[in-house]
């Protein structure tokens, strides 16, 4: 098998054969898939095998892979000049875009990742509001920053442990660590640390726990919980930013964050990120302010260019009443097949989103998340990947539809579940 090769010949050169840790396989065994090129809703692999992929580069590949019009903007962006480390046009147009889009967004930033967005506002919040420690939750991902890599500690008023080698204890002590979905456990810690406390970080819909909803109510007691003791509020929407409408899931509901990080989608599959909010805020950024951050690529012709494309089309489309749909059948049907099969699974689904815990369900937050089965998931895997199906290579991932995806897709899955259930 080529991808079998291929990962022997990868594991001598890079650590443990893989550039991000979740394509390792380690979470359902066996051997890495090596893809070599995708359109629409499907993936050719090194082995020559076509796959129907639900995992779509972990959320920016919305309208599916290779979108011709997407495609062509990076060929003549690319033409034009890869990158210029000086201004460009589209930079502002971008900018002009989402903050038409986002309400919420008075004025953005354009960095490089997710990551680098999220390490962007964490330093504007203890900037501007002159405070050290950050609130996230347990299971909630913003990335590698080290601030972020952190787990919860004895005690909810302790900070957070190290979930890394190489995060020092001194910068997991600025990070508390709460449930999410638990508004009393935020209630209790502001209670004892308010005056610390910068920011609140959270993903509003959670992708990294698997797919987990906020409770009704949940994020509006954040923003109320901020305001009332002087932080910030920063929504994580790199994976839900136009992944459930033409803007954020913040701007969706009615509660307004102060800074917004944004990744995946607004790059239209090429990398990038940005960080926004209100004007205020954004202005205490270098150079207007006296908060850091810079980036010889940020703002990269080739990648502003694919996300303009993706957000008009997605403006202009509006497919998302139409993933919703697709989404709803496709996790109906699957927890139709466990119970058939005497399998017990919640199928946890949100917009386009999705994720099959192997467990009684529902799934509120990390904790309960853990209770899932994750042999049963592995082998769940492996039996829809043989089928032709490849999902995220874990448990605790959200997966996608995309525009792409058709109802013979939908039908598929449906029908390559029963028969992967119906063999465990």
């Amino acid at each position: 098998m080529e991808s079998a090769k291929l990962f022997d010949r990868a594991k001598k050169v890079i650590p443990g054969g893989v550039n991000s840790p979740v394509r390792a396989f380690n979470y359902v065994g066996g051997t890495p898939v090596y893809m070599v090129s995708g359109t629409g809703s499907k993936v050719t692999t090194a082995d020559g095998a076509t796959l129907t992929d639900y995992c779509g580069s972990w959320g920016p590949l919305i309208l599916g892979h290779s979108r011709p019009e997407v495609v062509e903007a990076i060929r003549a962006a690319a033409l034009e000049g890869t990158s210029f480390g000086a201004c460009t046009p589209r930079e502002v147009t971008m900018a002009e875009l989402i903050c038409e889009l986002v309400p919420s967004i008075e004025m953005v930033r354009l960095v490089n990742s997710g990551t680098e967005a999220v390490m962007t506002a964490l330093r504007l919040a203890r900037g501007y509001t002159g405070r050290s420690k950050i609130l996230k939750f347990d299971g909630c991902y913003h990335g590698h920053t080290d601030s972020m890599l952190v787990s919860a500690g004895s005690g909810l008023l302790t900070g957070g442990i190290s979930s890394s080698a190489g995060v020092s204890a001194g910068t997991s002590a600025e990070t508390f660590v709460v449930p999410y979905n638990d508004l009393n456990a935020v209630a209790a810690l502001f209670k004892s640390h308010g005056k610390d406390i910068a920011a609140i970080i959270v993903e509003p819909v959670v992708g990294n726990m698997g797919l987990v909803v906020p409770a009704d109510g949940y994020l509006k007691g954040l923003r109320d919980i901020a305001t009332k003791n002087g932080a910030l509020l920063i929504f994580d929407e790199v994976i839900t930013g136009f992944r459930l409408a033409s803007t954020t899931y913040g701007n969706i509901i009615g509660v307004t964050p102060d800074l917004t990080c944004l990744g995946k989608i607004i790059g239209g599959g090429m990398p990038i990120g940005a960080v926004g909010g209100k004007g205020d805020i954004m202005r205490q950024l270098a150079p207007l302010g006296k908060v850091y951050q810079a980036g010889t690529l940020s703002g990269n012709p080739v990648a502003v260019a694919a996300g303009l494309v993706m957000l008009n089309i997605l403006k202009k489309e509006n497919p998302y009443a139409g993933m919703t749909e697709k989404c709803n059948r496709l996790a109906d049907g699957l927890q139709a097949a466990a119970k058939t099969a005497g399998v017990s699974l919640c199928c946890s689904r949100f917009g386009g989103m999705f994720t099959p815990f192997f467990c009684t369900g529902p799934v509120n937050n990390l904790a309960e998340a853990k209770h899932a089965d994750t042999k049963a998931h592995a082998a769940f895997f492996h039996g829809m990947l043989k089928a032709g199906v490849y999902l995220p290579p874990a448990q605790f991932e959200a997966a996608f539809v995309s525009a792409a995806h058709s109802d013979a897709d939908i039908d598929d899955f449906i029908k390559s579940a029963q028969a992967a259930l119906i063999s465990q």
